[in-house]
């Protein structure tokens, strides 16, 4: 069983109607699946449109890598070795 980050599923002929696709999912997005495989994602405008994208300076960046550089230093190692 594949993971689904959303609780909405639909399959390919639920597409032929994509009104009844847009009033199902709400704000949701739809897991898209064939045959219990997952597709793809039908992710609404009304799903991300009022997502606030959050930016970091270089400074910001570097403290957040640099407070990590402990915790992943052995496998920066292992890669300076090959």
């Amino acid at each position: 069983m594949e993971f689904l980050p959303t609780k909405l599923t639909a399959t390919l002929a639920e597409l032929r109607e994509p009104d009844k696709l847009i009033a199902k999912a709400g704000n949701q997005p739809i897991a898209i699946l064939d045959r219990n495989v997952i597709l793809g994602y039908f992710v609404p405008k009304s799903a991300v449109e009022d997502k606030t994208l959050l930016t970091a300076s270089d400074d910001q960046i570097n403290a957040f890598l640099e407070s990590k550089l402990p915790q992943i230093s052995h496998v920066i190692n292992d890669l300076k070795d090959r």
